[in-house]
């Protein structure tokens, strides 16, 4: 897999271009242990040059390990990004564009606050284990007086 996505702009045709594959996931360097890409990034863009405005369109995907924010138990989903859009300005000295760091962002972006297993997870069931504090009675008690 590639660590990069250029694009020519010098031998982009009137038309664009189609492109897609997959990026490696070492461009995200998260350095989390309850959030691990895997996969790759897949791509499907189509990029096409409008006077001196590159435009690039498409649809992005990322899988993901990560530790359920309620249970704790590790799962595997998808972010997908289905309607990605940027534009690069672009001159006659322009020979390529770098589009790695922009597919990057809208993953990472996308990515939810906190990941859950599933909607309807209860999360860590609750045990008493302990005796409730009766240092507090006192305090209870003159409440009551």
């Amino acid at each position: 897999m590639e660590t990069e996505l250029k694009v020519s702009v010098v031998r982009m045709t009137r038309d664009g271009e189609e492109l897609s594959g997959a990026l490696d996931d070492s461009i995200y360097d998260l350095h989390d242990e309850f959030l691990k890409p895997f996969g790759g990034l897949r791509y499907e863009l189509g990029v096409q040059l409008f006077g001196s405005e590159l435009l690039v369109r498409g649809k992005l995907e990322q899988d993901f390990e990560a530790a359920c924010s309620r249970c704790g138990q590790d799962f595997d989903f998808t972010v997908k990004v289905p309607d990605f859009a940027t534009s690069y300005a672009v001159d006659e000295k322009t020979e390529f564009v770098e589009l790695t760091a922009e597919l990057r962002e809208s993953i990472l972006l996308t990515l939810p606050t906190y990941p859950v297993c599933r909607e309807d997870c209860p999360g860590i069931e609750k045990t008493e284990t302990e005796a409730p504090d009766s240092r507090w009675d006192a305090l209870d008690n003159l409440k009551k007086g």
